[in-house]
């Protein structure tokens, strides 16, 4: 079954439009933990616009899943943060600054050499790592290249072309997959799956190991209540 890890982004961001401390991010991950979800994904970014850098440490000696930092590498800060909480796995993402949510993946090729290194300075610290990509085979074997544990797909080109076109939405993260077993590459996908169009992903992706989902979930949990969102989501993922 495919893993499916909350990114609880959307529950601090909440939390910060109020001051204070709720809700509480770390009884939210917990509770997440509780209802069966496998993983606690954060994605902090250098304005703490929603998760703060406390946070992570707070995270990390609370949550008994894996944990998921994802975030942009070129921010020494941010290395700094990864290796001194040594999460299961940090997700290397080329974010901007300022940048709304993530919107692109590594140009594996271009960046072959920095990522390279960036991996193995995680990796000798225990780390595993994914390096976050298009849905391009060139992209795919460019990141192995690097010597990364996995990579995560970029799913909101899929995301935005489900439900008009299901076959041509899905093609293209299908061939990646496959180049991602043919060199030997965990996988990961996310960014805007959701109730929709999970179960169909997850029954075409072969090889899937972990989904990272945040903003639908939360989303979905408005109306559903976090418990039965979670549900959802893991009946979703089953094979």
């Amino acid at each position: 079954m495919t893993k499916l890890s909350v990114n609880i982004n959307k529950i601090a961001t909440l939390r910060n439009s109020r001051g204070g401390n709720i809700p509480n991010v770390v009884a939210a991950a917990l509770a997440c933990e509780r209802f069966g979800a496998q993983g606690i994904t954060v994605h902090p970014r250098p304005d703490e616009r929603h998760i703060r850098y406390q946070d992570v440490y707070d995270l990390k000696a609370a949550i008994s899943t894996e944990f998921n930092i994802e975030g942009n590498c070129q921010e020494p800060r941010f290395v700094d943060l990864v290796l001194a909480n040594k999460p299961t796995q940090v997700t290397l993402v080329p974010d901007a600054l300022g940048q709304i949510t993530s919107n692109h993946g590594w140009d594996t090729i271009k960046n072959r050499d920095y990522l390279e290194d960036m991996v193995k300075r995680f990796q000798d610290a225990g780390i595993r790592v994914s390096i976050f990509v298009d849905p391009k085979e060139e992209m795919v074997e460019g990141a192995a290249e690097t010597g990364t544990d996995r990579i995560e797909l970029y799913t909101e080109a899929y995301a935005s072309e489900y439900g008009y076109d299901d076959k041509k939405a899905i093609a293209p993260y299908i061939r990646a997959a496959r180049k991602a077993q043919e060199v030997g590459l965990g996988l990961n996908a996310g960014h805007d799956l959701d109730l929709h169009n999970l179960k169909y992903f997850n029954e075409h992706i072969l090889g899937l190991l972990e989904v990272s989902i945040g903003h639908a979930l939360i989303a979905d949990a408005l109306y559903l209540g976090l418990e039965e969102t979670i549900k959802r989501y893991l009946a979703a993922l089953k094979a």
